[in-house]
């Protein structure tokens, strides 16, 4: 049964004696949409938090304007969230809503579009005046002139209702009218059977230290639930039941949630110190919040002065011995080259965290995209090369942390950690692991010599490689007898002393790329799903990729065609076996959200004529689109072929 098959079963009699029937969904995508200042992000984070306790799986979709407050009302300054969730396992937020929540017409005007005939559309109808519409276009108000007849409409005056709840609150007209989105999230709360108790704790907590504004948000959101049982506007309610998940303790989380998390427990499973050095910058800024709250776990944040100052602490702070980390997007990055090839020729553990934006320059900082895979892989002068690691999911990003850190401190190298803006704000459902599960990544420090001068006297040889990994030993400066030399002119082989001789700088150079390049025996194999492995096409992906990807093969296969799935966590150094895996099909499809960068890397190492499928329109994939493009590769390959059908995402 799908979201557009629903079962109806008979409800209970709400006051008045009108009977409310609930329907049975699969699955439902809801966006929100409204001015920067209604509260769409929060009402979408408290629903998705609501219906994660309910055991539904889910995917979301934040998506809001870069300027503080663009003027009200106004297309600049629409936010929206949207969140698909379902009774069984999902991989996107959607490609388009089934229902559409607008609170004013500059929402309508930027999102109807997306809506399919026929959608649901619920609109604050106390919104639609006159210098409201005139400021996005509208001639008529389209909630009158018939130009949405192609949908369902619903005309709430959710702004009026909201201050009729509150008249008694003592609160002004202004500070009233704000809880409508509190007032909006209680009746979609009734229509999907969203349990209330966690945004009524929620409230509270948020607000104790006002406790005026608490009870009228609680108000406001009770009046709308109760609005939705007693309005005939509404005769039926919905219901999407549990998805079946493996047991264990779930929470849900964003990716900026996830990947801070992980770096905590890259420190507790180290025995290492965590350091923060970061400059904030958008979508990354999460990620210093969230960890200057767990200093109770040995975790230490500093907000520098600005992206140079904030690396230069974090690998000063690994030469002391802890586990550095610098956090930033695009720009940052480019700001960070100088430090980042520092650490390359110190070879000291370094986590750079990168979480991707629509360039260049200040480009699009509140939009996703994968731009800056070359830039992790060669934007540094010299032969400076790193490993790259990528996250395939908001859950994923805890992992991808960790294994980031596993790579920094075992081959002592500075890695970079390819997130984007889509996984950082979009959350779903996370198993929360048990520390017997995590790797362990505690390190040897350096305290004896390891080799022996010319007259035989023991010494300390910074730059004597392990044999197994080619990293060199880490002591913590003030060690006794750990003396050595640092900084970023040229080392000499073993002793670390400043050289200027040719041979031994190109020893060291290849040295320094033989050490990533053997990562790669010590990564799993490459992530291929081909369940009968018949398959002829491929699509390889990386990062954020994943989830549309996934969506889209899934869509193919229900049409009785096999398509191949190729993800790629490590992308510097590849997997051993990735040539091979690529070489087994006739086509292979790279889908990216940029110009054609993994496929770029791809034809080059491997000669594979790899066909590339790009946008850089600030937002994920949408599957139904993805699916199409493979079908077609799928048709040139093999005559004859029929079309994917449609289904979930």
């Amino acid at each position: 049964m799908t979201a557009l098959e629903p079962s109806t079963t008979p409800g209970s009699s709400a006051p008045g004696g009108l009977v409310k029937s609930v329907v049975e969904l699969d699955r439902v995508v809801i966006r929100l949409a409204g001015d920067s200042g209604d509260g769409m992000q929060l009402t979408g984070n408290r629903f998705t938090s609501e219906t994660a306790s309910f055991g539904n799986d889910l995917s979301t979709l934040p998506n809001f304007p870069a300027e503080i407050r663009a003027p009200t009302g106004t297309l600049p300054g629409v936010s929206s969230f949207q969140l698909h969730f379902a009774d069984h396992d999902i991989m996107t937020p959607g490609d388009a809503p089934d229902v559409l929540v607008v609170m004013n017409p500059a929402a309508l005007r930027a999102n109807l579009s997306d809506l399919p005939g026929g959608g649901l559309v619920i609109a604050d109808s106390d919104e639609f005046t006159p210098r409201n519409l005139a400021k996005v276009g509208y001639a008529t108000n389209p909630l009158e002139d018939g130009s949405l007849d192609g949908w369902q409409l619903v005309s709430v005056p959710l702004t009026s209702m909201t201050l009729e709840a509150l008249k008694d609150s003592g609160l002004g007209k202004k500070e009233a009218e704000r809880s409508k989105n509190m007032f909006t999230l209680g009746l979609l709360s009734w229509m999907y059977h969203r349990p209330t108790e966690g945004t009524v704790r929620f409230l509270e907590r948020q607000f104790r230290r006002k406790p005026e504004i608490a009870a009228a948000n609680i108000a406001a959101f009770r009046a709308g639930f109760n609005y939705g049982e007693t309005t005939e506007a509404f005769a039926v309610s919905y219901e999407i039941k549990p998805a079946p998940m493996a047991p264990g303790r779930y929470r849900n989380i964003s990716g900026n949630q996830a990947l801070a998390l992980g770096l905590v427990a890259a420190g507790q499973r180290s025995g290492l110190p965590v350091f923060l050095g970061a400059y904030p910058i958008t979508p990354a800024s999460d990620i210093l919040h969230e960890l200057s709250r767990h200093k109770s776990f040995g975790v230490r944040t500093f907000q520098a002065e600005d992206e140079i100052a904030g690396i230069g602490a974090a690998l000063g702070a690994s030469f002391g011995g802890a586990l550095g980390i610098t956090t930033t997007s695009g720009p940052g990055v480019s700001l960070k080259s100088e430090t980042i090839g520092l650490a390359v020729m110190t070879e000291l553990p370094l986590v750079i965290v990168d979480v991707q934006r629509g360039g260049p320059s200040t480009g699009l900082p509140t939009k996703t995209e994968q731009s800056d895979l070359l830039q992790a892989m060669f934007g540094r002068n010299g032969e400076a090369p790193l490993p790259v690691i990528a996250p395939r999911s908001p859950g994923d990003c805890f992992d991808a942390a960790l294994e980031a850190a596993r790579i920094a401190l075992k081959y002592r190298t500075p890695v970079m950690l390819l997130s984007d803006g889509y996984l950082a704000n979009g959350a779903e459902p996370w198993p929360v692991p048990s520390t017997d599960e995590l790797p362990d990544l505690r390190v040897d420090f350096a305290t004896e010599p390891n080799g022996a001068a010319a007259d035989g006297t023991p010494e300390f040889l910074p730059y004597l490689r392990d044999p197994e990994t080619l990293a060199r030993p880490w002591a913590i400066p003030g060690t006794s007898g750990m003396q050595h030399r640092i900084g970023g002119l040229e080392k000499a082989d073993k002793s670390g002393n400043i050289s200027y001789d040719p041979a031994n700088h190109d020893l060291m150079t290849r040295l320094r790329q033989a050490k990533v390049d053997g990562i790669a025996a010590d990564i799993p194999p490459t992530d291929v799903d081909d369940p009968d492995g018949d398959a002829r096409v491929a699509v390889i992906g990386w990062g954020s990729t994943y989830g549309p990807i996934g969506a889209a093969v899934r869509r193919i296969r229900r049409s009785g065609r096999p398509v191949a799935q190729i993800h790629l966590r490590h992308i510097s150094p590849f997997p051993a076996d990735l040539g091979d895996v690529l070489r087994r099909y006739d086509r292979v499809v790279c889908p990216e959200m940029n110009l054609g960068q993994l496929s770029l890397l791809l034809r080059a190492k491997y000669l594979v004529d790899v066909q590339s499928h790009t946008q850089v329109r600030g937002l994920p994939f949408r599957a139904a689109e993805l699916a199409a493009v493979v079908q077609d590769v799928i048709d040139s390959t093999t005559p004859n072929s029929t079309a994917p059908t449609g289904g979930t995402q």
